[in-house]
Parts: C-alpha cells; sequence; structure tokens
C-alpha cells in the first residue's frame, strides 16, 4: 500500500468557497468555489510545495472532504 498526503477539502459557508490544506504539507492553502477546481489546483501545486518543503514526492494525495446539503421538499 502505498502510502498518501491527507488534503482535506472545507467549504468556508461566508465566503462561498471551498477550502484544501494539509497538514502534512506545508504551506498547502488554496481555495475556489469549485471542488473539482480545487482538486485540479491542488494536484498541481502539491509536487513544487513538496519539493520547496524538501518532503517526499512517491506518496500519493488523499482527500477528505464531506458534502451537506439541506434539501426543501
Amino acid at each position: 500500500m502505498v502510502e498518501e498526503y491527507v488534503v482535506r477539502l472545507d467549504w468556508d459557508e461566508e465566503a462561498e468557497v471551498w477550502i484544501a490544506t494539509s497538514d502534512e504539507i506545508k504551506g498547502l492553502v488554496l481555495e475556489s468555489d469549485n471542488v473539482d477546481t480545487l482538486v485540479q489546483r491542488t494536484l498541481k501545486a502539491v509536487p513544487e510545495l513538496l519539493e520547496i518543503n524538501g518532503q517526499e514526492q512517491s506518496r500519493g494525495l488523499h482527500f477528505q472532504y464531506d458534502r451537506h446539503e439541506a434539501v426543501v421538499l
């Protein structure tokens, strides 16, 4: 099993954007109004951050987020 860096995607209701952060990848803070776009931006940014931080680059990424919707019927 390949070790993974955990990336957390959280919805900021006030700003109406998704925010990507990681306790394991120093400096990772990205935002987007679309979760799919945020994942793509994160995939592009992480290799550079890992290189800058001198961190292992052969690990995978594990994205975690919860989606909640209120629906009125």
